[in-house]
């Protein structure tokens, strides 16, 4: 298996263009199908979940193709309804293939989704969303089966604002007759993407971002070619990984309004940030401070996808921090291996007590989860001495070469191959 070797100790320094959403693509992607022809989807980042995401695409009866960071698909060939269970194993997204297809074709079977082992996440919300709109779900506990001889809008309420229930829901509405009230809707930046993407293609919906949304349902959509938003998350990570390794690195193509809470506690930690339209300056010169209380929470709160990253950050700064994880009960695994490097932190069920210390030190380290392993990333960057991030295919996931990324930052970090033995 690849590994990230990182020498640490340089601070990182330059300027770097964030790529497009993980979390924006697979949805958009999902929802070309709804639509017969050719669509374009620019900015896509290059990810193993865009990968496995265009093979499902690809068995459902797409022509894919790829030009650069534009991916073209032509959706006149679509009439497979069945997601082949060992792609959807590999990726929880494969789950926003129901609304697509279920608009477009009226059934689709499918299995429960895989994804990263960071706790309980059931599909609940989705199944019963798509109930209401008048799809019959068949679930035997693996093997799901919906069908629906025609969509039609509801009033939904949702137990918990819940990004890909509202996602889907937001899809199989966009086709179906009359309107939807989506009452409790998750409010992320993504959300807002795919709401604008789907309008492009002549859908009529208005409140992404707020939490509720209404979604006027059309007989039809049509292609269009659409730039997906800046990762966010990438975003986040680059900035703190900026103020860690006490460097000063220019983010462009960054939008920092979907950052206003991880910018705010970054602020409170001691980096000085600086905003000029799409282009933000950090700077990690100045000694961290801790940070009383951070708690996750969905948009616009702090994003549980940025607590590990930040949980790196607090292990360095003076005093004791709280992180309270409210989002996923299994999001601390990363805690023993940042211990393995010095980190003081200890677990009470669901917040972590950090107590800041001068160093980490390098160790050989486990990516147990995506932002997991982003975080160990950035811890290897500042430790003293050589650090070996195995199980890296988690964070090939959501990031672009995150190796090349940092390597144009000044970062001493290689990405090793499989030893092949004669």
């Amino acid at each position: 298996m690849e590994k990230l070797v990182i020498e640490g100790g340089k601070p990182l320094s330059g300027a770097i263009s964030i790529h497009g959403a993980k979390n924006a693509a697979l949805p958009i992607l999902a929802a070309s199908i709804m639509a017969e022809g050719t669509v374009k989807i620019e900015n896509v980042p290059d990810l193993s979940d865009i990968g496995v995401m265009l093979g499902i695409l690809r068995s459902l009866g797409c022509k894919v193709e790829l030009a650069g960071d534009t991916v073209i698909v032509n959706t006149n060939a679509v009439h497979q309804y069945h997601i082949p269970e060992s792609l959807m194993s590999q990726m929880r997204s494969s789950i926003f293939l129901m609304g697509p297809l279920l608009a477009r074709l009226g059934k689709v079977e499918l299995y429960q989704p895989g994804g990263c082992a960071i706790g309980e996440r059931k599909i609940d919300l989705h199944l019963k969303g798509l109930a209401a709109l008048g799809v019959v779900i068949e679930d035997n506990g693996s093997r799901i089966v919906c069908t629906a001889k025609e969509l039609v809008g509801a009033d939904i309420v949702l137990d918990y604002p819940s990004v890909g229930a509202t996602e889907n829901i937001m899809m199989a509405a966009a086709m179906a007759r009359g309107k939807t009230t989506l009452t409790n809707a998750a409010r992320e930046p993504e959300i807002q993407d795919l709401q604008n993407f789907l309008n492009a293609m002549g859908a009529r919906i208005i409140g992404a971002g707020t939490d509720t949304i209404t979604i006027e349902g059309v007989p039809e959509l049509v292609p269009c070619t659409y730039r997906i938003i800046p990762d966010r998350i990438v975003a986040g990570t680059i900035m703190i990984a900026a103020a860690v390794t006490r460097g000063s690195v220019t983010l462009n193509g960054v939008c920092p309004a979907h950052l206003t809470s991880a910018i705010h506690v970054l602020k409170r930690a001691g980096v000085q940030i600086t905003i000029d339209g799409d282009i933000m300056y950090v700077c990690g010169s100045g000694r961290l401070k801790a940070v009383e209380r951070i708690v996750t929470s969905p948009y616009p709160s702090f994003p549980t996808d940025l607590q590990s990253q930040i949980m790196v950050l607090l292990s360095l700064a003076d005093g004791v921090s709280i992180v309270k994880e409210t989002v996923f009960e299994g999001r601390f695994k990363h805690v023993d291996e940042l211990s393995r490097m010095g980190a003081d932190i200890r677990v009470d069920l669901n917040s972590a007590f950090i107590r800041g210390v001068p160093r980490l030190y390098g160790a050989t380290v486990e990516a147990t989860d995506l932002r997991a392993g982003a975080a160990l990333v950035i811890a290897g960057l500042t430790a003293q001495g050589t650090t070996v991030i195995e199980q890296i295919h988690h964070i090939d996931r959501g990031y672009d070469r995150i190796e090349l990324m940092l390597r144009s930052l000044g970062a001493n970090i290689l990405r090793t191959a499989p030893v092949v033995m004669e």
